[in-house]
């Protein structure tokens, strides 16, 4: 009996990889978790641990030996991150990887309105260039971290203006990264839009947060030079601003509004709406 392909998964110790790499494991799918620190890797049946970062291409290499498709969660945002991204890609194509399945972001493009989203862009650029297959999920901003957003006052602050985004859940992320995985040959080549089944302003999205909760918040629309001013004290460097900026930007441009079917496409059931979704985490 031959031996069936390996998956190896990275951003196992996170919310996203974390979950597809429990999924597969419940499935009981072999499978590599490629992790930086081995005692923070979950403990999975029919997985084996191996440890990599995406900056050390002889040790990503290693890491990848024998594995057939790869899920890429996307690297800590970091002003180099892109070559971090160019690294383990190429150590990949190195290693023998035929397929890589990339969590990238809605409207990636070199000259995205938020900043990150060019990272996005360049990296799916090196990965179609590295000679392996791909699919591309780019997801929108996460409903997980909408309630993050409120101040301790229960203000989301920003420039969004009235624009939408149709927000998605990470387990509709981490579904549809698994129906892919399982059948990697089914989806060669092809970019997803991962959204939810409705676009919001932040004002809408203050009000059900409020509605759900109990506790009142509300969306305060900053410009753009009030928005870089209240996030100057966190003495973060100025990419960094850029991008906490250029969140709420995106947003007011539309570049963030379009609504895909592609969740329910590929998994076979309908994105979770904002409403569903705090409803499952109260």
């Amino acid at each position: 009996m031959s031996t069936p392909p390996v998956i190896a998964v990275t951003g196992s110790t996170g919310s996203v990889g974390g979950r597809v790499a429990r999924d597969l494991a419940a499935r009981g799918i072999r499978q590599r978790l490629i992790v930086r620190d081995a005692t923070r890797a979950p403990d999975l049946p029919d997985a084996e641990v191996r440890v990599a970062r995406y900056s050390d291409a002889d040790a990503a290499r290693a890491a990848l030996e024998g594995v057939e498709t790869l899920f890429m969660v996307s690297a800590s945002e970091t002003a180099d991150r892109v070559e971090h991204h160019r690294t383990f890609v190429e150590a990949a194509a190195s290693a023998g990887v035929r397929s890589i399945v990339y969590t990238s972001f809605l409207a990636a493009a070199p000259d995205a309105v938020f900043t990150l989203g060019r990272d996005h862009a360049a990296t799916e650029e090196i990965i179609r260039a590295s000679g392996m297959s791909w699919t591309f999920l780019r997801d929108n901003f996460y409903m997980d971290m909408m309630e993050l957003f409120a101040g301790d006052d229960g203000v989301i602050r920003g420039p969004a203006g009235e624009g939408r985004c149709s927000l998605v859940s990470r387990s509709d992320v981490a579904a549809t990264a698994v129906s892919v995985l399982l059948d990697p040959a089914a989806h060669v080549d092809t970019a997803y839009d991962l959204t939810g089944p409705e676009a919001l302003t932040l004002a809408e999205v203050a009000e059900k947060i409020s509605a759900v909760r109990g506790n009142p918040v509300r969306f305060h629309d900053e410009t753009v030079d009030e928005a870089y001013a209240s996030r100057a004290g966190y003495g973060a460097p100025r990419w960094q601003v850029d991008a906490w900026v250029s969140t709420y930007t995106a947003i007011a441009s539309g570049d963030l509004a379009a609504v895909s079917s592609d969740v329910a496409t590929v998994t076979g059931r309908p994105a979770q709406s904002f409403d569903d979704f705090l409803g499952a985490v109260s």
